[in-house]
This record gives C-alpha cells, structure tokens and sequence, in this order.
C-alpha cells in the first residue's frame, strides 16, 4: 500500500492471521506495508521471512475435494520450493510447480535491509556455516594443517 491509503488494520486480518499476529507479539502492521509509488530509493515491496501468505495449490495435484488453499507464515523459499507454517501448526514445503497463487496477507517483519534482526542472523549463519565447513575438512583429511600453504 502507498503511504497515503488507509493502512491494514488488525480487525482486516482473516482469523487464521490474527492468531499468527499475536503469536509474534503483534507487531505495528502499518510500519511493515509495502510501498509501490514514490522515489525509487523509498520503495519497498516483495515476499519477507515471516510474512503471513496464502498459497492457491493446482486443483489437479490434489485429492478429491482437498482444499486448495495453504494459510500460514512463510519460513523460507528456495528456487524449487516454498517453505511454510500452515494455520494447523504443521510445517509444509510445496513445490513452486504447483502453485497458482500466492497473496501476500500480512508482512510481520521490516524490509530485509531494515531488519537489523535478520542481519545479524544471517551473519552469524555465515560464520557458523564457515566453521562447519573447516571442520568437516579436517576430519576429512585427518589433519590440521589446511590453513598452511605448500
């Protein structure tokens, strides 16, 4: 929504979203919006971590009379799937393949460049993951010299 439209409110959120909002500790939704018109650099739109969505599935992969719809919190995509909290509580991976739609309900956090948060996870991750990595190496070669040049 642009900055000048009447914001989303709580009492516009489905049912099944509200609960998510107060599990997260209801966040101020009108500082989350997008922002689609004005300068370039002010924009801000796209899918975030923890944004509340709802996925339309193709009727043709699915049982008979099984909803179509998936509601709940995104947790993560990659190039192949979409990974989400459903409504129920259970953890889902859909395949991209498959989806017809996805609405974007709510955002729960800030712009990925904004969230401060997100950041800092994302650097520690970084740096755990490099540990992970130099260590696998030596248990691999049995050795711990990797990090002197020959």
């Amino acid at each position: 929504m642009s900055g000048g439209e009447s914001e989303r409110d709580i009492g516009n959120l489905p049912e099944w979203a509200t609960k998510f909002h107060q599990e997260y500790g209801e966040p101020e939704l009108s500082e989350l919006q997008d922002i689609f018109l004005g300068p370039l650099i002010g924009r801000k739109s796209g899918l975030r971590k923890d944004d509340l969505i709802e996925i339309l599935l193709d009727s043709r992969v699915l049982p008979n009379n099984t909803e179509p719809y998936i509601r709940g919190m995104l947790v993560g995509t990659s190039r192949n799937v979409i990974e989400i909290w459903d409504e129920n509580g259970d953890f889902r991976s859909i395949a991209r393949d498959v989806i017809v739609q996805l609405r974007l309900i709510t955002h729960l956090r800030k712009p990925y460049i904004e969230d401060k948060e997100l950041l800092t996870f994302e650097k520690e991750e970084i740096r755990r993951r490099s540990n992970l990595h130099e260590e696998a190496e030596r248990q691999v070669d049995g050795r711990d010299d990797n990090h002197v040049w020959d």
